[in-house]
């Protein structure tokens, strides 16, 4: 049996981030799970995440706001809100919260008629 080794989704986190930090938890050829930490990061002008995965996303601790193609006004996540983004859905982060971390848990994962 491997060692079994505890961590926490809190520890060795900036309240002070140059970029995102992602690090990922979990991963086999069907799914990826991974913290995200922001401390103010948002998508860049212009881009939008267009991934061939679906994602589903929880907020842990902070604060985000999701902007979705096609709507008008940006989707506004806290503690414990979680999304399904399905693949090709485009989407982008308009903001997080810039005084501390926000962090989230991502899930991905594809159909399962297109695994290999």
């Amino acid at each position: 049996m491997p060692e079994q080794s505890l961590r926490n989704l809190f520890a060795d986190l900036s309240s002070s981030l140059s970029e995102e930090l992602i690090t990922v938890l979990a991963e086999n050829p069907q799914v990826r799970i991974e913290r995200i930490a922001s401390t103010g990061q948002c998508s860049k002008p212009g881009f939008w995440y267009d991934q061939d995965e679906h994602e589903w996303v929880v907020v842990l601790k902070g604060h985000a706001r999701l902007l979705f193609e096609g709507e008008e006004e940006p989707i506004t996540m806290r503690s414990g809100d979680h999304v399904l983004i399905p693949a090709h859905s485009r989407h982008r982060v308009e903001w997080t919260t810039p005084d501390g971390p926000t962090v989230w848990l991502a899930v991905f994962y594809s159909d399962s008629d297109k695994q290999t």
